[in-house]
């Protein structure tokens, strides 16, 4: 019985595990919220918090997106992206408000020779080598 089993909710890839402190007078706020059904689980309060915060502060973040030039939500960075970049003679200033991804098959050099700086807001996803050969770019 236990062969067949699924998981029918798996973990997408477009969100990232955080973990906070929470006083015990601010958690039992949360969890009398909770219980008297405004939310359905901790999670859902937690949620919604940063997304109305987010939506309270949506203009600063527009002109701030705007002001420095940030790619906002996903960017994947292929091996042909990187490569073509080092053709032309280019260096790259990736600056991403959300997941910035560069490819499995990305190596440590060519991450070197084509990424002069790394700024994420948000995550990072890179092998770990990649990641060690920028570490000194990455701001």
């Amino acid at each position: 019985m236990a062969n067949n089993v699924q998981d029918i909710r798996p973990k997408g890839p477009d969100s990232e595990k955080i973990t906070i402190n929470l006083g015990y007078v601010d958690l039992g706020h949360v969890d009398l919220l909770v219980q008297e059904g405004f939310y359905s689980n901790r999670t859902d309060f937690i949620r919604t918090a940063i997304r109305n915060q987010i939506e309270r502060h949506a203009d600063v973040v527009r002109q701030a997106v705007t002001r420095k030039s940030v790619d906002l939500g996903l960017r994947h960075f292929t091996r042909a992206d990187l490569e073509a970049a080092r053709d032309a003679g280019q260096m790259l200033d990736v600056r991403v408000l959300g997941l910035a991804t560069i490819a499995q098959d990305v190596t440590p050099e060519l991450a070197r020779a084509t990424i002069a700086s790394l700024t994420v807001l948000g995550a990072l996803h890179a092998s770990a080598a990649v990641k060690s050969a920028l570490a000194d770019r990455i701001k």
